[in-house]
């Protein structure tokens, strides 16, 4: 429980509050197992808005009390009462987080709209408030703070480093309209997802013959009847628009013209001209944060992005981009002319589209590999590749998973896991899992933090939870899911055990809350461990008969570990491209199809693909702050993580070594963001990090230097 101090004028407005707190389940600090939980069973919509604005005022209220506290500011009655300020709050913003990424209904998105804003209120109230950021900075210059530990000298940093970031230092006028920038920012990050998550839901394609499903494996056929269910229809099956329905329909489709509609569904979202459509909307976006990254003295918003990143400048980022982009590139145009190989031989008569990539991809892989993605999938079980992530985690980091049913949860699919130390018995957190698609919940994959791990405030364990979109077919069956979507897996459960590690004293230094560029890098790292033997032997079994994958297809499958690396690289680093170039404009009014297409064509983009993300349904950079101007953090983490994979592929014992396995865990997933990410990874691996592990992993040529 936080220790509140309140000034004798405030005494009265909590009372209210209290009586609030006793009324609406919301705002109740979370109670139970574990350290408490949240109580989902009792959370009503209705409830949401009233918790919000009343933890809001409850978390004003002990920040204004600390900030006016006539004691000379000290770290603790200044930065770890910080610490310890606004419990409420960010257990009700957990909540919100939570309706608005999984059950975002049409009842809740006027509460967003309405309550975005407020969040983005009260950070500007505290990063505004001069008296604070004066204790704050007081403290950053005192001789005593020598005395202060590491961590507590890097958490002072880091409150003085994001004041002065946030316009601490600003003048009058320039705080007042980078507050009203960042109000009117948090309505367009909200109107951008929601019209992006209303096309997904609202754009389908209805499959109404036979011939339609020409190619599509069964559980794939079973998926998409599967959704028409859900949708009431009574035709043969529905492709959602979104990744994880599309992009198997992309991979074996055999009936063109119907790939081709479906591709341009889905790459037309928050493009399509009607109220769903994201141009205006993100056009104002990159007009807002081009005028806020000047009044906060930056030449552009990729400037002030990067200021507190592991790149630090643009340049370095746009320089491995670049380094990495040529080889791809190379590589794409190899892999299209064995492509067109095939369609010629086919007598196809057409040049290689962009709906036509990943089904002729598939031709080569088994062709040049004898590899067919058909014949890897049966043995890729949702749940036994979920045991499987649970044993590397056993194997690596000492943890152990087991499921709990007197937590409740927030949909019937979400199952809790309790995560204990293997060793110790401890229980370190507790891990929810969110793997189905359903309508209201955002399209693709993370991870979220409902409660950081901590010490300040005695001994807190972290909730964790890893929210996927793969689609269920018919009841009863196993769910199959393809190699990229394995991949995904075990990168989410990445961020998940990054946040699990975690043994640090102050939540805000805990878990995933390091530098943007860095915090990919332990997910990434993670996926190495799929295509072990070890995993695929004991995890990697048969739907149908229980075996074990064959020698043979392992084989097959390391074999063909590099290829379509090219595509993956090529249609990755585009958005990367385009999201730092967008964000380098001093003057971004721009029509983003044509910006799109000349920022493309200047890079000699291959025709055969399109960028992961375009500009309109962009919602890494779009939705919020946290990765605009950082997309490119993906490839800088895979630098890290094919570095760090190298680390235990150099022993004996491969990515099993325990020795590198406890340098991992000590230097990389406990210690958040306690220790500058260069000096940990440093600590790590016995050097500095280069690009040549990730050139090796992609199997791109190393330049001379």
């Amino acid at each position: 429980m936080k220790k509140i101090m309140f000034h004798l004028i405030l005494i009265l407005p909590m009372i209210s509050l209290n009586a609030q707190k006793n009324d609406n389940p919301i705002l109740k600090l979370w109670s139970g197992p574990y350290g408490g939980i949240p109580a989902f069973n009792d959370y009503k919509l209705k409830d949401l808005k009233p918790a919000i604005e009343a933890a809001i005022n409850e978390k004003w209220s002990e920040v204004t009390a600390i900030a006016n506290n006539k004691k000379p500011a000290t770290f603790e009655n200044t930065i770890v009462a910080m610490e310890k300020a606004g419990k409420n709050l960010s257990q009700v913003y957990t909540v919100f987080g939570i309706y608005s990424s999984n059950m975002n209904t049409p009842e809740f998105a006027p509460i967003e709209t309405e309550m975005s804003p407020k969040f983005s209120e009260i950070s500007n109230r505290i990063f505004q408030n001069d008296n604070l950021f004066k204790r704050i900075e007081t403290i950053y210059n005192s001789p005593e703070k020598k005395a202060l530990s590491a961590e507590q000298q890097r958490l002072v940093w880091w409150y003085y480093s994001n004041f002065v970031r946030e316009g601490a230092k600003a003048d009058k006028k320039s705080k007042a309209r980078i507050a009203q920038i960042n109000q009117e920012l948090a309505g367009l990050f909200t109107k951008f997802s929601q019209n992006l998550l209303n096309d997904e839901n609202e754009n389908n394609i209805s499959l109404t013959d036979s011939s339609e499903l020409a190619g599509l494996p069964a559980d794939v056929i079973n998926a998409y009847q599967a959704k028409s269910k859900e949708l009431g229809r009574n035709d043969l099956g529905t492709v959602s628009n979104t990744r994880s329905s599309v992009e198997p329909f992309l991979t074996y489709s055999s009936v063109r013209p119907l790939r081709k509609m479906v591709w341009e569904l889905f790459v037309k979202r928050g493009d399509g001209g009607d109220k769903n459509d994201n141009n205006t909307t993100l056009v104002q976006i990159l007009k807002l944060r081009a005028e806020k990254a000047k009044l906060l003295g930056f030449k552009t918003f990729a400037d002030w992005s990067l200021s507190n990143t592991m790149a630090q400048k643009p340049e370095k980022t746009l320089a491995l981009m670049e380094s990495v982009w040529k080889p791809a590139v190379e590589k794409v145009h190899k892999d299209v002319a064995e492509m067109q190989k095939i369609v010629d031989a086919e007598g196809g008569n057409f040049k290689i589209e962009p709906w036509d990539y990943r089904y002729y991809a598939e031709k080569v892989r088994k062709e040049k590999y004898d590899l067919d993605e058909n014949d890897v999938k049966p043995y890729l079980q949702l749940e036994k590749l979920r045991e499987g992530m649970f044993w590397v985690a056993g194997e690596i980091f000492n943890l152990n998973f087991k499921q709990v049913y007197n937590v409740p949860v927030y949909q019937s699919d979400v199952r809790v896991f309790e995560v204990t130390n293997k060793i110790s018995g401890k229980v370190v957190g507790l891990w929810y899992f969110d793997p189905y698609a359903r309508a209201g919940k955002r399209s693709g994959a993370w991870m979220s933090a409902y409660r950081e791990q901590s010490k300040v405030d005695g001994d807190v364990i972290t909730i964790v939870s890893n929210n996927c979109n793969f689609i269920k077919g018919k009841e009863n069956e196993p769910i199959l899911i393809s190699w990229e979507d394995a991949s995904t897996l075990f990168h989410e459960f990445g961020h998940a055990l990054h946040g699990l590690s975690s043994n640090v004293t102050y939540p805000s230094l805990s878990g995933t809350n390091t530098p943007r560029d860095y915090v990919e890098f332990p997910s990434q790292v993670l996926e190495r461990w799929l295509a072990t033997p070890q995993v695929l032997n004991q995890f990697a079994l048969h739907y149908k008969t229980g075996k074990p994958m064959p020698m043979a297809l392992v084989d097959r499958i390391e074999k063909a570990a590099t290829f379509n690396e090219g595509f993956s690289t090529v249609e990755t680093i585009s958005s990367a491209l385009v999201d730092m170039k967008l964000h380098l404009l001093e003057n971004p009014n721009i029509n983003p199809l044509e910006y799109e297409k000349e920022v493309l064509k200047s890079l000699d983009m291959p025709s055969e693909i399109v960028m992961r993300h375009r500009i309109p349904q962009f919602g890494h950079i779009f939705s919020g702050d946290d990765y605009a101007a950082g997309y490119y953090g993906y490839l800088w983490a895979d630098v890290i993580s094919a570095d760090a994979t190298e680390a235990f592929t150099e022993t004996k014992d491969g990515m099993y070594d325990k020795e590198v396995a406890k340098r991992l865990l000590k230097y990389i997933f406990s210690v958040g963001n306690t220790v500058d990410p260069e000096t940990a990874y440093k600590e790590f691996r016995g050097k500095a990090v280069t690009s040549d592990a990730l050139m090796r992993a992609r199997n791109f040529p190393i330049e001379k230097k």
